[in-house]
């Protein structure tokens, strides 16, 4: 990757560069390393950031399998990644990650006829839908966004140890910043607005990479764990489980400024294969606002970082999936 004259070594574009100096190229989906003999798992990726992101590896020679809860939707996702790629290499598998009963048969099904796996985007998400719970009784959004990706990682770690440069990417929200975890009230019972429990679930995927990073170093795993933020992309996310003005507002007023999901999921591709990306990192978009842009590495809010609540967190995780992750000796 090439410098600017500021030498900024983000993998954006330039910023604060001075007028008439040479500007980095945003780093696009043709900078991807050939990902030819790699296997990644790619959640909700029958639409929007997933199946962008389930094509543009499987273009670049990875097997991918598709893992969505709905199977035909599945099909025709896989059929539109291979339709004009004949050596595209995917395969469906179904997976509710509301249903931690999926989850494990998911994880069981892969173990049966894998030995490695190099990839996991934890990208699948429900956004402001009205108050309901999951099949084990968790606060829906907080169940798929985060109850079902921390568990899923938990059960497919050990194969993700024995894979090739692993890596773990969790797909977060800017939103992630202005959002606060109460933990006497992760089901809504109290008092449940809609995109405030989208916020914490997004939060809640913050905290959880951050974590998993450290205790990923402190172990000494090759695992490396990344975070991602697509900016404002156009995705079902904002019209299939909303309602109401949220709806309105997310899904037909702001709609046309969105940009498209093949760039939304730049920044988790980026954190997925890039040679140069960092564990720990948050990967976003480098425009005003982290709205839309190439990616480049972006700040985590105060909240995502903090020892404490990232402790806390991972405690109730693992007492709400039964999920306990096995971790190397360090050393």
């Amino acid at each position: 990757m090439t410098q600017d004259a500021t030498q900024n070594t983000t993998p954006g574009a330039a910023r604060g560069t001075a007028p008439g100096a040479t500007r980095k190229q945003g780093w696009t989906a043709e900078r991807i390393p050939d990902q030819t003999g790699r296997v990644a798992v790619v959640t909700g990726a029958n639409s929007g950031l997933g199946l962008a992101t389930a094509r543009a590896l499987a273009h670049r020679g990875g097997h991918v399998i598709l893992a969505v809860r709905d199977e035909e939707k599945g099909r025709r996702a896989a059929a539109g990644i291979t339709a004009g790629h004949a050596g595209a290499s995917v395969e469906v598998r179904r997976l509710d990650l509301a249903d931690l009963d999926s989850v494990r048969a998911f994880s069981a099904s892969l173990h049966a006829d894998r030995t490695r796996l190099d990839v996991l985007v934890n990208n699948a998400g429900l956004m402001a839908p009205p108050r309901s719970t999951s099949a084990q009784g968790h606060e829906l959004q907080f169940a798929c966004n985060h109850l079902g990706h921390f568990a899923l990682t938990g059960l497919l770690l050990d194969l993700l140890a024995g894979g090739r440069d692993p890596r773990v990417v969790t797909v977060t929200s800017v939103n992630h910043r202005k959002a606060h975890l109460d933990f006497d009230d992760l089901n809504g019972e109290r008092a449940y607005r809609p995109m405030t429990f989208y916020d914490r679930s997004k939060l809640a995927n913050a905290v959880f990479g951050h974590e998993l990073h450290r205790r990923l170093t402190a172990s000494g795993s090759p695992v490396r764990s990344l975070l991602a933020h697509p900016g404002y992309t156009a995705t079902h996310l904002q019209t299939s489980s909303p309602t109401g003005l949220v709806k309105l507002v997310f899904g037909t007023v702001l709609r046309p400024l969105a940009q498209r999901p093949e760039a939304g999921a730049l920044p988790q591709l980026y954190a997925a294969t890039a040679p140069e990306a960092r564990g720990g990192d948050l990967i976003g978009p480098d425009g005003r606002g982290e709205l839309r842009g190439a990616p480049t590495r972006v700040e985590l809010g105060p909240s995502a970082t903090d020892t404490a609540t990232g402790r806390r967190l991972w405690e109730v995780s693992e007492g709400s999936t039964g999920v306990r992750f096995r971790f190397p000796a360090a050393g």
